[in-house]
């Protein structure tokens, strides 16, 4: 059975988008979610929580990523 780790990137603005990385990144925030819908739902919330969102839209953007990892067996 598969699982998924949602992925939310904080990236300055004068990053690309195809640049915003996990090294690249602010900040980054990991949660493991049940499916891929989980990807999309709750980074609102995540982010709310850090210091830098009074910076989003201004000087920086999110990112959103969901990664399948493979549950050991």
């Amino acid at each position: 059975m598969n699982a998924f780790i949602a992925v939310v990137l904080v990236c300055a603005n004068g990053i690309a988008q195809d640049s915003c990385t996990d090294a690249q990144a602010l900040e980054v925030r990991k949660v493991r979610v049940a499916n891929e819908l989980g990807c999309a739902t709750g980074w609102q919330e995540i982010i709310a929580r850090t210091e830098l969102r009074e910076e989003i839209g201004k000087t920086a953007y999110l990112k959103t990523e969901c990664r399948r990892v493979k549950e050991p067996q």
